[in-house]
């Protein structure tokens, strides 16, 4: 029996230089690795993500692809891009999931592991925060 799976790792960032704190503008990056860690190629067709505030404010997000990819992974393949997005808040997390199709015609859903988005400007340039929830 063939075996879907695909492993997402999150390595999120505080954009400082993009975000307005006192106008409750806070920016965040985030790269994302997908790896084909199944037995058959598989192609990601569309992702579900909910962001959530430290205010409770919830949003939904859907749609096709990534960064305007639906890219299709052989098993051992990775795909990288980053994204962004911004919170009224200093803080906030982001899980989700991604649907994609195998090769043989099999659907599953992958999950997105949450992960802590979180303001921590230390001074420096690119500061970050890598802390992700399992």
């Amino acid at each position: 029996m063939p075996t879907y799976r695909f492993a997402v790792e999150v390595l999120p960032e505080y954009l400082p230089d993009q975000s307005d704190p006192d106008n409750e503008v806070f920016s965040f990056a985030y790269t994302i690795t997908v790896t084909n860690t199944g037995d058959v190629p598989a192609q990601l067709i569309s992702r579900h993500w909910i962001i959530s505030d430290a205010r409770g404010h919830t949003e939904e997000v859907k749609g096709l692809g990534v960064v305007g990819q639906q890219p299709l992974l052989r098993p051992g393949e990775a795909f990288q891009y980053t994204s962004g997005c911004r919170l009224r808040t200093a803080s906030g997390t982001m899980h989700g999931s991604y649907f994609c199709v195998a090769d043989d015609g099999g659907q599953f859903t992958s999950p997105i592991p949450m992960f802590v988005l979180e303001a921590m400007d230390d001074g420096g340039p690119g500061a970050m925060n890598h802390r992700v929830l399992h």
